[in-house]
């Protein structure tokens, strides 16, 4: 658990001690990182007993100082280490930044701890590596339990957005009375700045390893009720040949689980493809497509004249649906780009049996219709949407293991369909037209509707597989086109 500090941070706790602190302690994640045994590299520090000025004056000599928030008592030691004033907050209106902050450098410990949001971020931690735990958040780490501080929680209702992606990196689940609290500030939602709400679903996604425990979160504070589009999952049934594992709802927890699964499998050192790992870009549009790829079953699910459970035309429908959830969370432009052509094709496997192998020609127009996105993207997605299936062994709520994994039911082989791809070169993009324009006016025929028809029907030619050069493109032209007509 004990971790040796930088120099530096020994050397700032030595000056102000002498200088006349009456207590420093580190704060914030390092410490409950150090707890979990967790690299955490930023270090913040908390001075008691000195003035904003006495600090700025007892430091300066020794290090590069930057009051980058004197109004709120904080400055920076070179450019690496925060070092705050303890301070007081009151709530001065509803949201999260209408708050009036007075920094109180004679304030205890034990009182500045209380304006911290969830336990296992209210411990201090000493230079000779002992703990100040007032609020017994070294208990809550232990149980794996998400636990307010105190009802000064409710002050910020962004806290449980970070209840929910706190819960998604440390697999914690949150206690009845901080359920309570968030429950008593749903109302303050619509308060909260969409850039914000978007971050801490970015973080869920990044920093989450088991992203279904944070969803939990949502579901159990009523904070679901935010996100309607994921409300409408809760209760949708699933016809139970296909689904056993439940609703819409417990079906994406588990899609998300074992999307993650795949992202950590794939960027591991000892990955066949370690040198090609999933980029943050990709990682997002990942686990958004396996969150929103069944939003159009609400309302498409209905039975049959058999009464069979069935969701007819659901990925379509779900297309526009995923891309107003992330538009209204402000998320960036490329996220909708991709993740609405995920979802739209996320069933296209379903055409073919579960050994068989895909045609070339299917891949080729996959890789079209995918566009942004590409067929790498596709194949992690169905994958997960097989594996998220209560048949595939998997359990939920991130106990997704490689033995449950190796013993998954999968009714879709992702690598099927990559190797396919690798061999076109077309895994990660989409076919580039063989026959240019260029090439049609050697032949006689002018730009203008009669060209772009001409190079349309050989585009879809080539994706047919016709041909496979621009030679060969020009040849199939000959042989299957009047160009006394065209020209």
């Amino acid at each position: 658990m004990k971790k040796t500090l930088p120099e530096s941070v020994l050397q700032i706790f030595k000056i102000l001690r002498s200088g006349g602190a009456s207590d420093v302690l580190i704060v914030g994640g390092h410490v409950r990182d150090t707890i979990m045994d967790l690299e955490s590299k930023d270090i913040d520090l908390e001075v008691y007993g000195l003035t904003f000025q006495n600090i700025i004056e007892i430091l300066s000599p020794f290090f590069r100082i930057n009051a980058v928030g004197q109004s709120f008592g904080v400055l920076k030691v070179n450019n690496e280490i925060d070092i705050a004033l303890p301070r007081r907050e009151s709530k001065a209106g509803v949201g999260h930044t209408q708050f009036d902050i007075q920094s109180d450098p004679y304030l205890d410990p034990y009182t500045a701890f209380s304006r911290r949001d969830f336990t296992i971020n209210a411990i201090g931690m000493r230079e000779d590596g002992s703990f100040y735990d007032p609020y017994h958040g070294i208990d809550d780490i232990k149980n794996k339990r998400l636990r307010a501080v105190g009802p000064a929680f409710k002050d910020d209702p962004l806290r449980v957005l970070r209840g929910m992606q706190f819960a998604a990196r440390f697999g914690f689940t949150m206690d009845q009375q901080t359920i309570d609290f968030c429950q008593q500030v749903r109302p303050e939602f619509e308060q909260l700045s969409k850039e914000r709400i978007y971050e801490e679903w970015k973080k869920w996604i990044l920093k989450g390893l088991y992203p279904s425990k944070g969803l939990l979160v949502l579901e159990q504070t009523k904070w679901i009720d935010c996100f309607p589009e994921l409300s409408a999952l809760a209760g949708c049934p699933q016809n139970p040949k296909w689904h056993p594992e439940g609703d819409v709802w417990k079906h994406t927890q588990l899609v998300c689980d074992a999307m993650k699964h795949q992202i950590l499998a794939h960027n591991s050192a000892d990955a066949p493809f370690a040198s090609d790992p999933f980029t943050e870009e990709e990682q997002l549009i990942l686990m958004f497509a396996a969150l929103t790829h069944d939003f159009g079953k609400p309302s498409t699910t209905a039975p049959d004249e058999n009464g069979v459970l069935r969701s007819l035309d659901h990925a379509k429908e779900g297309t526009e649906i995923a891309q107003a959830f992330l538009e209204n969370m402000r998320a960036p432009i490329f996220l909708a780009e991709n993740v609405c052509p995920l979802v739209r094709e996320h069933m296209g496997a379903m055409a073919l049996s579960g050994d068989e192998a895909p045609s070339p020609r299917t891949v080729r127009r996959l890789a079209c219709r995918l566009d942004p996105a590409n067929i790498r993207l596709w194949a992690y997605l169905c994958q997960a949407d097989a594996l998220g299936t209560g048949s595939s062994g998997a359990p939920i709520h991130g106990e997704i293991t490689e033995e449950s994994l190796a013993n998954a039911k999968v009714h879709f082989k992702a690598d099927r369909w990559l190797e396919i791809a690798r061999q076109l070169n077309l895994e990660k993009e989409k076919p580039t037209p063989l026959v240019q324009g260029r090439n049609l006016i050697s032949l006689g025929i002018g730009t203008g509707p009669s060209m772009g028809k001409i190079l349309k029907q050989a585009f879809e030619a080539q994706l047919d597989g016709e041909f496979s050069t621009p030679e060969e493109g020009i040849e199939w032209i000959k042989n299957n086109i009047d160009l006394k007509i065209q020209k």
